[in-house]
């Protein structure tokens, strides 16, 4: 299962069982038993190209998987979802690029659509209606990378995502211009351009703190019961 954040993987610790760091090629990685299965949970930071090279760490400690997951937040492109929703891919799309995915069913309600991966923050209302208007009701920055390395080693590929922004809302925030080069958001560069428009960018973070940890809630509660 890989993700760009660890936080994205809180809902699902909480639920897993005999949980260990394991050490390989990237920011984070831990073993664990979910629903009896035995899971690698990887992040690497945000991007198609990260979440591909988290595969191959994985693979350089010759972990064989049946399944490779990517798994995480997203945005909404379809109007009917909700902050927390979760969405199971039913084809990963990237620019002229479409990848297989496999079915999966979990705890919890969630929907089957599209999932889009393009390689910035998709902040805007009229970018998401763009988006949207390819048939794919969310958006992403990882799922293609690991869809492309798990096509390539012959693995079955599930995308399951849980929305933190919706389809009709433009981010206040423009984090793509805190994304550091190792894939991680600059906390310090957050706060500092959050500070010059206070009134509406700081709100708009502590809304965002608040639907990420439910987005994660989400997830743990999908993956508690999941079947692939």
């Amino acid at each position: 299962m890989v993700a760009a954040e660890p936080r994205e993987f809180s809902g699902v610790l909480r639920r897993a069982r005999e949980t260990r760091a394991v050490r390989l090629g990237a920011h984070w990685a831990r073993s664990a038993n979910l629903a009896g299965n035995e899971v690698l949970l990887v992040t690497n930071g945000a991007g198609r190209r990260r979440a591909a090279a988290a595969v191959e760490a994985a693979r350089s400690i010759g972990f064989a998987p049946g399944t490779i997951a990517s798994v995480g937040f997203c945005g909404a492109l379809a109007p009917e979802l909700g902050v927390g929703d979760v969405v199971v891919a039913d084809k990963a799309v990237e620019g002229a690029e479409t990848y297989r995915t496999s079915p999966a069913s979990g705890g919890g309600r969630f929907w089957t659509g599209g999932l889009i991966t393009v390689d910035h923050v998709a902040r805007t209302i009229e970018e998401k209606g763009l988006l949207g208007a390819t048939g794919a009701m969310v958006v992403d920055m990882e799922a293609a990378g690991v869809a492309e390395r798990a096509q390539g080693m012959g693995v079955p590929f599930v995308g399951v995502k849980a929305v933190t922004d919706l389809a009709g809302e433009t981010l206040e925030n423009d984090f793509q211009r805190v994304l550091r080069p190792d894939g991680h958001f600059d906390t310090i560069g957050i706060l500092e351009s959050g500070l010059r428009k206070p009134l509406t960018r700081i709100p708009e973070l502590i809304r965002l703190g608040w639907r990420c940890a439910r987005a994660a809630r989400a997830l743990g509660v999908f993956f508690a019961d999941c079947r692939f």
